[in-house]
């Protein structure tokens, strides 16, 4: 039995072993039979660098193993040989050691699937350097000089290349580098759009220097109308209005609800966000905004301002309703600089509280602090107001000032210039509010200059100076009267003297009944919208104070008001900024 055993098992052994030396004779006869049909393809292997003739570069254990597992080793499970022998019972023989053997040591099929498996590595790493000499890979210090001086419609497009594009446009320190720059062009933004009969929210934006209109939707303000804007730096603040409560988004005054709310538009990245809202609603709040440093003090009077009681000067030409603690008077009467230092007119400030902010933010680099001044307007009941109350970018905070007197009138115009916020009255009366010290004063000037009525008067700052546009009748032959013989002229006041002289004449005819005037740094640009022959049309002229003619120039000759209702003559305001 013992015998009997040891023999079928040598059997066994030598069954195995001539199955092995078979399957090695018919893999060697296969590769020898395919040695003739590579050439080139061997060539390029060769050139890649990788040696496809012999597994010891990629075996496991080292040396060539034929017919060894290598489907396993390229991920293909239909490639692993099973075998019912153990370990101990294969037998590979190493018959390729080196690479200058002249035939191909690889099992039938795997050879090709690992050339692809290389070569479309190889294609990959190609096609990645094909790429990356098509993209120009620049740090972003360079980027951003470089995205900084594209223009506005360029930027908007650049933003929407990648993801990386769209935050290095929108970092407080690029746009403080591009606020900075000097590749900003003006560009007017209009509001108060209404088509339809309803208040379509939108915003419609030229780029002066191209000529070209842009729309944008805004639908935080669909269906509010009668607000007013100002602009500071890169942002636009829309502040108060109205909207109709029973017919919501059209333009109803028969019942609406009045605003207090404050909105901030930034064009550049063309965000919302809401400010502070005012103590009271208003409905066309005269606005006025400044930059002030950074150590400004908010004043606000104790006493009751229903009460309170303004002082006449002793000093003639001064308004019998205001103090004049600037002796604004005597600059006129005695044609000479006054000392702002001198104590001896100034109000008694014991009547004032003054309000200290600090905060660190302010000294921040890129940080400008700036006030919001609104008076006037209509009320929550349609009243005319004549109180006022200004805004802290700082604190974010409103806080009243003081009311004007009743027989001032009802504020049509105002503006900041030279840190005092000009208003001019129905009434043909002109008065500053001094932004730093917190109180009104009076301003006497000459003639003022005349107007028609149904015109009210326009105050504009440009580069120091304060002008007024108002339309008057023609002088000179043509009965008075008539309406075709009205012009609309430019007036600028000596704020040394006080006096008003004409210094341009605008060449349209007055046909707006309520046009949107608006400067920034040297030039003046109006708005004009009015309906005739049953189509609204626009008309946008700019005028440059700092030619000596200062004539004034079309600069949109692209009608965008064909589509809207003629309540938007009324209803329109408009804000420039430089982008």
């Amino acid at each position: 039995m013992f015998s009997e055993s040891v023999s079928e098992e040598a059997l066994r052994q030598d069954f195995e072993t001539l199955t092995v030396s078979k399957r090695l004779v018919r893999s060697v006869s296969q590769k020898l039979r395919k040695k003739n049909h590579r050439g080139e393809g061997g060539e390029e292997d060769k050139v890649r660098g990788v040696s496809l003739k012999c597994l010891t570069l990629y075996g496991r254990g080292g040396g060539c193993k034929v017919g060894a597992d290598t489907g396993e080793e390229l991920g293909d499970p239909s490639y692993r040989r099973r075998s019912s022998a153990s370990e101990e019972g294969k037998v590979y023989k190493s018959i390729c050691g080196i690479e200058d053997n002249n035939f191909d040591c690889f099992s039938y099929g795997v050879r090709e699937k690992f050339w692809k498996k290389n070569n479309r590595k190889d294609l990959d790493l190609e096609e990645s350097v094909r790429n990356s000499r098509m993209h120009i890979f620049l740090p972003d210090d360079i980027l951003e000089m470089c995205l900084v001086r594209l223009p506005l419609t360029s930027l908007m497009n650049a933003r929407l290349v990648c993801k990386k594009w769209r935050h290095l446009t929108t970092t407080p320190r690029f746009l403080q580098m591009r606020r900075e720059g000097s590749c900003q062009k003006p560009w007017l933004f209009l509001f108060g759009a209404v088509k339809d009969g309803y208040c379509s929210g939108e915003i419609h934006a030229l780029d002066v220097s191209q000529d070209q209109w842009h729309r944008i939707s805004a639908d935080i303000l669909r269906g509010r109308f009668m607000f007013s804007v100002a602009s500071m730096q890169d942002d636009i603040y829309i502040v108060g209005g109205c909207s109709s409560l029973t017919n919501f988004g059209r333009v109803d005054r028969s019942s609406f609800k009045t605003h207090k709310g404050v909105l901030v538009f930034s064009p550049l990245t063309k965000s919302w966000r809401k400010a502070s809202s005012m103590k009271f609603a208003r409905s066309m709040p005269i606005l006025g905004i400044s930059e002030v440093c950074s150590d400004f003090s908010v004043i606000q009077s104790h006493q009751n301002r229903h009460d309170r009681q303004f002082p006449r000067s002793r000093v003639g030409g001064v308004s019998d309703v205001y103090e004049d603690p600037h002796r604004l008077s005597l600059r006129r009467q005695y044609r000479n600089a006054f000392d702002e230092n001198g104590p001896s007119l100034l109000p008694n400030r014991r009547s004032y509280k003054f309000i200290r902010q600090r905060s660190e933010q302010a000294t921040m680099k890129g940080c400008k602090r700036f006030v919001l001044i609104a008076v006037g307007g209509l009320g929550s009941w349609d009243e005319p107001l004549n109180s006022g109350e200004i805004y802290d970018s700082l604190s974010n905070k409103w806080t009243e000032i003081q009311k004007l007197p009743i027989d001032f009138g009802v504020v049509c115009a105002g503006v900041v210039c030279n840190g005092m916020f000009y208003v001019c009255s129905e009434n043909d009366k002109l008065a500053g509010y001094d932004i730093e010290r917190g109180f009104w004063i009076g301003i006497q000037t000459s003639a003022f200059p005349p107007h028609v009525h149904e015109y009210y008067p326009k105050l504009v700052s440009c580069n120091g100076s304060l002008f007024l546009l108002s339309v008057s009748w023609c002088e000179g032959d043509g009965q008075i009267g008539r309406r075709n013989k009205a012009v609309r002229k430019l007036w600028e006041l000596d704020l040394m003297y006080l006096t008003w002289t004409e210094v341009s004449v605008h060449p349209d005819a007055p046909m707006d009944w309520n046009p949107v005037f608006v400067a920034d740094r040297n030039l003046i640009f109006g708005v004009e919208m009015f309906k005739i022959f049953g189509q609204v049309l626009d008309f946008f002229t700019v005028c440059d104070v700092s030619d000596v003619e200062m004539n004034w120039s079309h600069i949109s000759r692209n009608h965008m008001a064909h589509e809207l209702d003629a309540s938007s003559c009324m209803t329109k305001t408009m804000a420039v900024l430089h982008l």
